[in-house]
This record gives structure tokens, sequence and C-alpha cells, in this order.
């Protein structure tokens, strides 16, 4: 984004409002916070869109804007313009969606007269497979079987990774679970994940999952703390687990070193377990449907962008050429 904005909401704790905001008096200024605090309800989004909206209002006020009414499609186009030039389709595509949304909201409550954002269009985008990265099974198994288990932290990152491939978990969903969402069911362990929009999805476990789980929360001792979180942070020595929950940047260093230190040189993150976990069902005779059912997606179209299997029949092709 450009011009890094210093009045970029802080959306934990006390909410700070851009200068733009507040100049266009309290009822802006209500209406606002109103919109960050009780219409966008997932904290992931209040984050993205917390961001891109206080850049915005920075860069629309560094070029003489005083009040939000001032604002005009041709200030929305010019900043849309400028990501387009500097970043992927995806950004700018966000961003308008971002804008939209709030000036939607700020139109509803009287604020402003009409929407800036609306009469603008996006660049265009196509996207028919996913960029994250992915492993193959053989990866993912070697990665899984390097982590040394002598230790609460290798119990704990074991799971965690394997709670990603084996039931397509977020890794938003997969840290906020408590110990109480592993729990049995019709004889076999389940596992409840809180996915987006306050619904919980629950899967069962497969079988390496199953000892992976009841390993790390027997020798970690967490079945005494069923609404402790579980998957947490280690203390000063790396021994043993705090109350505390494991971050997701935290989360992201963790794997890289893991995969570091199994040898594998693909540049992996907390997303790729998840398209690692459905191509590899797919791969063994799955159908899209139910991956998508498994993966909680509203739709098989979403499902299709995590299904890498193409990638197998391009590196055969390109051995063909015989130069």
């Amino acid at each position: 984004m450009p011009e890094t904005s210093s009045q970029a909401l802080q959306l934990y704790g006390q909410v700070a409002v851009p200068a733009l905001v507040s100049q266009s008096g309290p009822e802006a200024t209500a209406r606002f916070l109103d919109y960050f605090t009780s219409h966008i309800r997932n904290k992931n989004t209040r984050r993205a869109y917390g961001r891109i909206v206080g850049t915005f209002m920075t860069w629309a006020q560094a070029r003489g804007l005083r009040d939000l009414r001032e604002i005009q499609p041709i200030h929305i186009a010019a900043y849309i313009e400028q990501l387009t030039n500097s970043h992927a389709a995806p950004t700018p595509k966000q961003t308008l969606s971002a804008l939209r949304m709030l000036f939607d909201w700020l139109v509803t409550g009287q604020v402003i007269p009409n929407n800036p954002a609306h009469a603008v269009r996006g660049p265009k985008l196509s996207v028919r497979r996913g960029k994250t990265a992915v492993l193959s099974a053989e990866e993912a198994r070697k990665l899984l079987d390097s982590i040394d288990v002598s230790t609460p932290k290798g119990l704990r990152d074991r799971a965690l990774i394997a709670i990603m491939v084996y039931s397509f978990g977020r890794i938003g969903a997969v840290l906020s679970m408590k110990v109480e969402d592993v729990f049995v069911q019709k004889g076999r362990l389940w596992v409840r994940l809180h996915e987006k929009g306050g619904k919980d999805h629950e899967m069962p476990c497969h079988h390496n999952l199953e000892s992976y789980l009841n390993e790390y929360i027997e020798r970690c001792s967490l079945r005494e703390d069923p609404e402790g979180y579980l998957f947490r942070t280690t203390g000063r020595k790396r021994v043993e687990l705090t109350p505390t929950p494991l971050a997701q940047g935290n989360a992201y260093i963790m794997i890289g070193k893991r995969a570091l230190e199994a040898g594998i040189m693909t540049k992996i993150g907390n997303h790729s377990f998840r398209a690692t976990g459905i191509t590899a069902y797919l791969k063994n005779g799955g159908t899209l449907e139910r991956a998508a059912i498994m993966a909680n997606h509203a739709s098989t179209r979403t499902t299709q962008l995590y299904d890498r299997r193409s990638d197998d029949v391009t590196l055969d092709e390109v051995e063909k050429i015989g130069v």
C-alpha cells in the first residue's frame, strides 16, 4: 500500500479514528466506530479492512481533502489506479470492496449523501489456480516425521501441522481451538473448528491425527484444562507450555523453521497445509464436492483453488522436452 498510515486503525483495544473522519464531525466519527466495532465481527476482516481504510484516508488527506463529503469518485479511481500499477490485482479489488462497504455504511447513516466508490470499476481478475505453496504428500509426511516430539513444543508443533493437513483447517480456526474442541464421538476422536462467520465445523480425525492429538494432550496434561487454548506458547526456557494462545505470526515462523530442518526448500506458510491436504485427498480418489464440505467451503469453485493435481501433469510434460 502507498504511504503507510500512522493513523491506521488499532482494532485491538482502543480504536484510533483517522483525522479525515474526525474532522467530518461527531456523527461521522460515531458511525465510523460503529462500522468497525459492531458491523464487522470477524477480527481478521476488521484488521484487514481497518488497515485498508486507514491508509486510504491518509492518502486522501495528503491530497488536500478535509472532510468525508469531499471524497469524489475521481479520488477513489485515482487511488485504485495507483494500487493497480503497483500491486497485484487482488489488492486493489479488496481495497475497492472495503471502501464500498464503508461508504455504504456512511450513506445509510446519513453521514454522506452518496457512495463515491460505487461508480469506480476495479481491475479484472480471473483466478483458477491458487498461489499458495503446496507440499507433496511425501514432503508432508517427511515434515511430520522430522519433528522431535520428546518435548511439549515438538508435540504441539506436530499436532498443529497435522490438524491443518488432515482437517483442512484454516490457521485462524485451528489456533482459536480450546482443549474441549477435541472430543470423542461415535467411538472416534473429532475436532471442532470455529470458522468464519461464527460457524462451528466438526470433523472426524484421521487415525494419524487422532494419535498425534491424544499424545499431545496426554503428555502435556492439557485435558485438565478443557477451556484453555489447545495450541499455546512455550515459556522462556521453551520447555513447558503457557496458558497463552499461539499467535499466527509465531506459527508461521515455526513452520518455516520446521520445514528448513526437514530439508524442505519450498517456502511454505500457515495456509500451505490446507492446500496440501485437499490435493492429497483428491489424488487418492476423493471428490471435489466432499472436499468442499470437509473444508467448509460454500462453493466447490473455492475448493478448486486448492486443487494442485495439475502441477504433476505439468511436470511430466516438461520432461518430454527432449533438448
